[in-house]
């Protein structure tokens, strides 16, 4: 796991007037439905029951999805209603803009950190909210095949001809007729019940070779010098928000718990990445900077939808009690004598084993003949046997695995 340094440099002399302005949104958040027949940005295809006509599905689904609920002035899902509690509106778009440009910064400008093939195949983006990252893919691979998943039809009509998006319950089974070389899933730990069930249903459906990348908040404040104290609404918030999330069972903090959930399901070579969220432009260093002020402005533009509906279901509150919160906040937020930070975790796993029926081990001579199956091609590896120890540990690695052994004399 990469180490993260325990204290962050506190910028001197900041003042509260270095918070101000925002960014231009790159798109603008369209909900479209096509009647009469099968679209495939909204259907999705594998799931179709074959009794139902065509035509009558995609309109039954249509009035499923788009039949939206409003509820303290936000506009909620309407498939499988309840199971997200952030809103789906035009506002809450714009924030998952903003959090998409929050992490390619803290990146340093990458859309992914697993090392993916030049030219992949299938990329899947779970939970894909506005498309904006597999529309920023499809651009980038364009001979790859993009889908993206949502419960909520909120993305681009005009996309790359190889960007497609569907709505779906990524937690239901999964149904995708081909498997894909590399699975996405960011910041879904307030929709995620069951993490473990998602991670091996992403196993199952990765090619041999294939990536998976996991990214996700560990969403407890801290501080590095203990300015961020109890009397500050801004812890009070954040211990009711994660207390609220896990009383309607969604843990708020995924992150910290998801190298477990990976190894869990059988995976040893996890890589781990830890990052530091600033709320704000309080650090000294320049990169932490930057991403602490695209953080700031993803939280002031989020404070509502992260608790209507959390805290006036779970807790009991009213909106009125909730926007007086939320005011709080933001007044505490611009006091640049608070340094509050929360943490980021990406994390990646490789599906390195390969089909056992494809892979005899021929010695011959004092060497061997390997033969490996990907999805797309085969290929002969040779490599020198120096031992029969240099053969068991062969045998025993994590990517060779060989259902018999052919000796040749």
């Amino acid at each position: 796991m990469t180490a993260v340094k325990s204290s962050v440099a506190v910028e001197p002399n900041l003042q509260a007037s270095n918070y101000g302005g925002r960014p231009d949104s790159a798109y603008n958040s369209e909900v479209y439905v096509i009647l009469g027949g099968i679209d495939p940005a909204i259907v999705r295809r594998e799931a179709l029951i074959d009794a139902v006509s065509r035509a009558s599905y995609t309109t039954s689904l249509a009035n499923n999805v788009t039949d939206y609920k409003h509820e303290n002035g936000r506009r909620y899902h309407a498939y499988k209603e309840g199971r997200y509690v952030y809103p789906n509106d035009e506002k809450e778009g714009d924030r998952l803009e903003i959090m998409h440009k929050l992490v390619e910064v803290t990146l340093g400008g990458k859309l992914n950190l697993a090392p993916i093939p030049a030219q992949p195949q299938r990329i899947l983006d779970i939970g894909t909210g506005t498309g904006i990252w597999a529309i920023e893919m499809g651009d980038k691979y364009p001979k790859a095949e993009i889908l993206g998943n949502d419960l909520s039809p909120i993305q681009p009509r005009w996309v790359p001809p190889n960007v497609r998006f569907e709505v779906d319950d990524v937690e239901a089974d999964w149904t995708y007729h081909q498997k894909f070389d590399f699975i996405h899933c960011r910041f879904m730990g307030i929709a995620i019940k069951d993490w473990r069930r998602l991670v091996r249903q992403s196993n199952e459906y990765l090619l041999p070779g294939g990536y998976a990348e996991f990214i996700d908040l560990d969403v407890e404040w801290t501080s590095p010098d203990g300015s961020l104290t109890k009397d500050h609404a801004s812890l009070r918030f954040n211990q009711e928000f994660r207390k609220a999330s896990r009383a309607a069972n969604a843990e708020p903090s995924p992150g910290p718990l998801l190298e477990g959930h990976l190894k869990d399901a059988g995976f040893e070579d996890v890589v781990s990445h830890k990052y530091v969220l600033p709320v704000g432009t309080w650090p000294a260093d320049r990169h932490l900077k930057e991403v602490g002020a695209w953080n700031y402005l993803q939280i002031t533009e989020g404070l509502e939808a992260f608790t209507y509906a959390l805290f006036t279901r779970q807790l009991g509150y009213s909106q009125k009690e909730v926007e007086v919160i939320c005011a709080k906040i933001r007044k505490e937020m611009k006091d640049p004598n608070m340094h509050a930070m929360f943490h980021l975790y990406v994390l990646l796993f490789l599906l390195a084993r390969l089909p056992l029926l494809v892979r005899p081990l021929i010695i011959d001579g004092g060497g061997f003949v390997g033969m490996s199956h990907t999805a797309r091609n085969l290929q002969l590896r040779r490599r020198p046997l120096e031992s029969l120890g240099q053969l068991e540990s062969l045998l025993t690695s994590q990517d060779l695995t060989y259902q018999a052994l052919i000796l040749v004399f």
